[in-house]
């Protein structure tokens, strides 16, 4: 007994000692060096919480419930494989979204689409309930797109995709929301066609299936995601086409493109860089809310206006651009077109028009879940019975 108690008493003083040693010399616990205290993913999740919690209203519960859950993919087929895949996908219960649209009660299909007049102030705005009684041309769709997906409700996982004969893969995983871009920027025979943010590569690789375009132009910032792009563009379109004259692939900086080309295409994608709220959730990984990228986060929507503007430069007359985020965000989404359509006209005399998108939210409405009256653009925001998105969207026609 004697012995614990001295025991005790030595341990006590050597514990006392360590106020006698230097702080640079005192040694802390390792419980730190595998655990990070604050994550980025829950930096980004209170970044919403307080963000769009005001945004949404009462929506943000479900679609907070559903960017935590694992979302749903569809399988955009290959129009350039040899395998009858869309068979063997239907008969395991998916669907081509979109052939499989909602026709009845439709409203008005395409809006005269509003210009940014010289007495309007920089915010520019559709009222869309003014329109409801317009009765308008058809909205047109890029032709040959097919995505199949299950039903509502159904979470079935799709395989990987199988290569064919030439070493094409049948279809690629993406998400389902990310084609409404494609549809919506209407790519027709012989258009000549950019896109400016292409990277990684999905709706570089549904753009090609329309087989309708003369020129395409793509293009990526970096040079490490160019290289994923060509890999994505390799094992799903044959050699011949990638060599061609009709592609070209480059990695230049967007938001100078329009010093490069000015009024060349008649269709412009310009899907923005953006904090991905559904990536910024899930992966720690190159998340853009770690706190080492609090000023890029910040800088985000000054870049994705000059990129928006770059598009417009490279649009030609009477061509269209499409606009496209995967965020939630109004700042990257309604504000930035909104400033897009005002320096465009202020600074450069560019007069925008603004084409009413509710005609896709119309046919699709079976599929996707879509925000309610947004004043700007249309956008899917994620829903557990139809996890896609979020994906916002807004449709711009040069006039000038």
């Amino acid at each position: 007994m004697a012995l614990l108690m001295e025991t005790r008493l030595l341990l006590r003083k050597v514990k006392d000692l360590r106020c006698l040693t230097q702080k640079r010399h005192r040694v802390k616990e390792k419980w730190a060096a595998t655990r990070i205290k604050h994550p980025a993913t829950g930096l980004a999740l209170q970044n919403f919480d307080s963000t769009y919690s005001v945004q949404l209203g009462p929506l943000w519960p479900s679609v907070r419930a559903a960017l935590l859950s694992e979302k749903k993919y569809g399988a955009l087929l290959n129009n350039y494989g040899h395998d009858d895949v869309q068979a063997e996908l239907q008969a395991k219960g998916c669907k081509d979204f979109p052939s499989d649209i909602e026709t009845e009660a439709q409203p008005c299909l395409e809006q005269e689409p509003e210009v940014a007049g010289e007495e309007e102030s920089s915010r520019v705005s559709v009222n869309k309930s003014d329109l409801d009684a317009q009765q308008l041309p058809a909205l047109q769709l890029s032709p040959n797109i097919k995505c199949l997906v299950f039903p509502r409700g159904d979470i079935t996982r799709f395989k990987p995709a199988r290569p064919d004969m030439l070493g094409c893969l049948g279809y690629y995983l993406m998400d389902a929301a990310s084609v409404l871009p494609c549809l919506a920027l209407n790519v027709q025979e012989g258009h000549n066609v950019l896109d400016l943010c292409a990277a990684p590569g999905g709706k570089t690789l549904a753009l090609l299936q329309t087989k309708s375009i003369g020129f395409f132009g793509v293009n990526d910032a970096s040079v490490s995601r160019t290289t994923r792009l060509r890999k994505v563009l390799h094992s799903y379109v044959p050699k011949p086409l990638l060599s061609g004259e009709k592609l070209r692939i480059t990695t230049f900086d967007g938001t100078k493109w329009g010093e490069k080309e000015k009024n060349t295409f008649d269709r412009v994608l310009v899907d923005v860089p953006c904090t991905t709220d559904r990536h910024s959730l899930m992966e720690d990984d190159n998340n853009i809310f770690s706190k080492n990228r609090t000023g890029e986060r910040r800088r985000l929507p000054q870049l994705q206006l000059d990129l928006l503007l770059a598009g417009i430069e490279a649009a030609c007359p009477g061509g269209e651009i499409l606009y496209s985020t995967c965020t939630l965000s109004q700042i990257q989404n309604l504000s930035v077109v909104e400033q897009a359509i005002h320096t465009a006209r202020e600074d450069h005399g560019i007069q925008l028009q603004v084409v009413d998108l509710r005609p896709l939210t119309h046919m699709f409405r079976k599929t996707f879940d879509f925000a309610p009256d947004l004043p700007l653009g249309e956008m899917v925001v994620p829903h557990l019975a139809a996890n896609f998105g979020p994906i916002y969207m807004c449709k711009l026609r040069r006039l000038t």
